[in-house]
């Protein structure tokens, strides 16, 4: 459109009496109705990614003490649900001298219709009494590290 024919349309709204603002009444709640619902999604999503983020970190402290538990030779698991984030699960495994914790906890999502969520967290650990006994042979095999001048 030419600047002539917007200024005649223009001249036109005028002469009947009503404003140019007159013209645009209710753009705004159209434009509201429409955006509303974009931005309403988007902040359920954020709310439910920062929630996720909160139980993981619940979910890796829990698997942490229960590891830490379990190689001390206490119930790794009552360590772990002691810490662990609401509806959890708290695994422990032995394998050697290698102890091995995980926690696993639905994550709540703002909204009834989203998919259901869940997060883990993982802590492996050492055993203490394998790690001593690993120091007390390492004594006994004499000092560690290549001889003098074999580099």
């Amino acid at each position: 459109m030419r600047a002539g024919a917007v200024g005649r349309a223009l001249v036109r709204l005028l002469r009947r009496g009503r404003s140019w603002a007159a013209c645009e009444r209710g753009s705004f709640t159209a434009e509201l109705a429409a955006g509303l619902p974009a931005l309403m999604l988007l902040l359920v999503a954020g709310l439910t990614a920062v929630n996720a983020v909160g139980t993981r970190v619940g979910c890796v402290d829990a698997a942490r003490e229960a590891a830490l538990a379990a190689a001390r030779g206490e119930s790794g698991e009552v360590a772990g649900q002691r810490y662990a984030p609401d509806g959890a699960e708290v695994s422990v495994t032995v394998a050697g001298d290698r102890v091995t914790a995980t926690v696993r906890a639905p994550v709540r999502t703002f909204g009834a219709l989203l998919p259901r969520l869940s997060v883990s967290g993982q802590a492996d650990r050492g055993r203490a009494g394998a790690t001593a006994s690993v120091r007390r042979a390492a004594a006994a095999a004499g000092p560690a590290g290549p001889a003098p001048g074999a580099w």
